[in-house]
């Protein structure tokens, strides 16, 4: 136990954001780095108790519920370690289980942190914090190396999709000593943590470093390569052992309203890509002008490697627009930052549901993770420079008017939640509709599920949520040798759901080719 009596001692102290006016003239990282803060996070883990029942890492799902880290990463553990200045017994016991600390102590809504015994009494241990300082105090400190197999088996598998839950099953399924190829169709490696959440929340060099010692350590990367495009399925199958398909939950849910063709209207997936490729690409093409002056060869940018599929028009950036964000969450965060950033003129952020509590409620009981209203960076971005919350609750959106073939506003109505037949239903509130402008909407909406192309490709069976049917256990499709991980079989979640479901995936995988001869 790190102290007895630290979480009476230390009262909770998270690590400070970038100040809100600094942050918002750039990309770079809204958090200050964890590593170089010993003294103050030995503090926070001697508040861990070493609980005798530890929720913190219990990692259950109960419907739209959730208990604790899915990872069972060893919170309590780790926190000693940390708290006796042992950082390398810290990084080795956080490694056991979570195959990328630097992408969860980021984009984790800290699940773990929901479930900590120390918020019955007072508030959780920051173990978010804490994982975030052991990763990158084990990078600086040269503690994290490429995982390399014992030995190699011979056998082949193929890993589509270089997301959380592809790269997590190929760097299992590669210790334990198969070759391993990932194929992904974008121009960079990285899926949603690529082109899914921006760079101000994740920094895409941290993608980059992790790839790189994935490639170190005999992992094949295969990119802008789709398969059913410039691969068949057929081929695939001939020439691997496995495949596992880790191509995400990527269809997204849609909004049929009058007005729908208005040019101005896109998925949030399709603007934060935008952005994301359009920042990276400008970085890629200074990087080459820069080894150009210096009179170096310079290597060929990611902006003449990119497939033209990808390209998207100049009106999805904000810059002097009045920008609605339909849909909350992560996402929609994430566009409201994002809009931001390019110099939007105003930000709405609308949602059909109702605030959620200030604290837990009766139907939410310590420790499910909280649903309770939080305040995230984008939302306190929109408020320090526009002095209010963007976010409207309780909101139905009618429809999306405009003139010439061009988005100008959109009507919406508020609403009330009323028990109807044994259900909540949305009733509009006479009176209250408004038309407000807009020329720039994005639809945060959520996904239903994975694309058509790649199951009919390989002739796999649908669930009844739209994903890749597999077993529960063996994370096997409906054709032998195929399997599916991540959101493409359990729908749209949380990266560390990812992660959990590459990791099972792949000891199921390595299961099966020790049957195959």
């Amino acid at each position: 136990m790190a102290k007895p009596t630290g979480f009476l001692e230390y009262q909770r102290q998270e690590l400070a954001l970038r100040p809100v006016q600094e942050r918002i003239k750039d990309w770079q990282e809204i958090k200050l780095p964890g590593a170089g803060q010993q003294d103050a996070l030995k503090k926070q883990a001697a508040r861990c108790m070493n609980c005798g029942v530890p929720f913190c890492h219990s990692g259950i799902s109960e419907g739209r519920n959730f208990i604790g880290c899915p990872l069972q990463n060893l919170m309590p553990e780790f926190n000693d370690f940390v708290y006796q200045g042992l950082d390398a017994f810290a990084y080795a016991r956080l490694s056991l289980t979570n195959n990328f600390p630097e992408f969860t102590s980021h984009v984790c809504p800290a699940l773990c942190e929901g479930a900590c015994c120390a918020s019955v009494y007072t508030d959780p241990v920051t173990i978010k914090n804490i994982e975030q300082y052991i990763i990158e105090t084990a990078f600086a400190k040269g503690l994290v190396k490429p995982r390399l197999p014992e030995k190699r088996t011979g056998k082949k598998v193929a890993v589509i999709g270089s997301g959380p839950s592809g790269l997590a099953c190929a760097d299992q399924l590669n210790l334990a000593g198969h070759l391993v190829t990932v194929y992904e169709r974008a121009d960079r490696p990285g899926g949603l943590l690529m082109y899914g959440i921006p760079n101000m929340k994740l920094d895409k060099d941290l993608v980059y470093r992790r790839v790189e010692l994935l490639q170190a350590a005999g992992i094949k990367f295969q990119l802008n390569c789709e398969i059913g495009q410039q691969m068949a399925a057929d081929t695939l199958l001939k020439e691997y052992d496995a495949v596992v398909l880790c191509t995400g939950s990527t269809v997204p849910r849609d909004l049929q309203l009058p007005g729908r063709e208005l040019k101005g209207i896109y998925f949030a997936k399709e603007y934060l890509e935008q952005a994301t490729r359009k920042l990276l690409n400008g970085k890629a093409a200074s990087l080459e002008a820069k080894k150009e002056a210096a009179g170096q060869n310079a290597a060929p940018s990611d902006q003449k490697q990119l497939n033209p599929q990808t390209a998207f028009p100049d009106a999805l950036d904000a810059q002097g627009k009045d920008v609605i964000v339909i849909g909350g969450g992560d996402t929609g965060t994430d566009c409201v930052a994002t809009a931001i950033r390019q110099g939007c003129r105003s930000v709405r952020q609308l949602e059909i549901m109702p605030c959620l509590p200030a604290s837990r409620t009766e139907t939410d009981p310590w420790p499910l993770f909280p649903r309770i209203f939080k305040t995230d960076y984008g939302q306190e971005e929109a408020f320090a420079l526009y002095q209010k919350d963007p976010r409207e609750f309780c909101v139905n959106s009618q429809a999306f008017l405009g003139r010439n073939g061009q988005l100008e506003q959109l009507r919406y109505v508020q609403i009330k939640w009323e028990a109807k037949n044994g259900r909540r239903v949305p009733v509009e509130i006479p009176g209250t509709t408004k038309e407000v402008p807009c020329q720039l909407v994005l639809l945060a909406l959520g996904f239903t599920g994975s694309e058509n192309r790649l199951l009919n490709e390989f002739k796999l069976t649908r669930s009844k949520f739209g994903t890749i049917a597999a077993d529960e256990n063996s994370y096997a499709a409906s054709i032998p040798g195929i399997f599916a991980a991540g959101d493409a079989r359990r729908g749209q979640s949380l990266v560390v759901w990812a992660i959990k479901e590459g990791r099972c995936a792949a000891a199921a995988v390595d299961k099966y080719l020790s049957t195959v001869q």
